[in-house]
């Protein structure tokens, strides 16, 4: 479904991205590996179209992104649901009325049901009781359910997650993995995570790329990474293994 093939970014003469390719299938769950500041974000912002990348191809369904007209990419962007790392809530807004922009703004729907689709969503991530709240109100755990709730009003092909449990404590962590998981099971959604959160990795990829200085260095399952060969793979396995004991 997304395919990314010898994908290049700077920044003046910083080399964020060096000849990055992969390929996410239908329905999976991929999770990008890496140090913080490795690019990850840089490569997620490239796929929706938010940076361009110098050199490259970024594909969904054989759609080439990269350098799509604008009104062209807004039509993809609306298959994608964007989870912020600080999940990125309007503060004057309350709950309900940040998942009524979008709605408002991309789909032509009565007022009866807009409100189903925001409970609706809402109660899938378990803050349906928060719909008059605003963020300032709502913890640090209730705001990334709010930005994945936000995320899937369009009901999205595609979602992809920014450190999605950065700055979370391990139960809330676990908590929203799960909803990963439901999510995925329940719809057959497509996600990319990047993250550098092993153990979040392994609870919810199918498979695990690794990003070190703008490469894709390895990929496989949880457990073929394991026994990775490059040094770099090996150190970051070895440095989360005594959390699964």
């Amino acid at each position: 479904m997304i395919t990314i093939s010898n994908l290049h970014k700077s920044f003046g003469s910083q080399q964020v991205l060096r000849g990055v390719s992969l390929e996410v299938n239908k329905g999976e769950t991929f999770v990008l590996l890496g140090r913080s500041g490795s690019g990850k974000s840089v490569l997620l912002k490239c796929l929706v179209g938010l940076l361009q990348p110098d050199a490259g191809s970024i594909k969904i369904d054989e759609t080439e992104i990269a350098g799509l007209a604008p009104l062209k990419l807004d039509v993809i962007r609306k298959r994608i649901g964007y989870v912020f790392q600080h999940a990125a809530l309007y503060d004057s807004m309350t709950v309900e009325e940040n998942l009524a922009f979008h709605l408002e703004r991309h789909l032509h729907l009565t007022l009866s049901e807009r409100v189903h689709i925001i409970r609706e969503k809402l109660s899938f991530v378990g803050m349906e009781a928060a719909l008059h709240k605003y963020p300032s109100e709502l913890s640090g755990g209730m705001q990334k359910r709010v930005g994945l709730a936000r995320a899937l009003v369009l009901s999205p092909e595609i979602v992809l997650y920014d450190e999605p449990t950065t700055g979370l404590d391990p139960i809330t962590t676990a908590e929203i993995d799960e909803l990963i998981t439901r999510l995925k099971q329940q719809t057959g959604v497509t996600a990319i995570s990047i993250t550098h959160d092993i153990i979040s990795a392994g609870r919810i990829a199918d498979c695990i790329a690794v990003l070190y200085e703008g490469e894709i260095i390895a990929r496989g399952s949880w457990q073929e990474l394991q026994s990775y060969p490059h040094p770099f793979v090996q150190q970051y396995f070895s440095a989360s293994a005594l959390a699964f004991r």
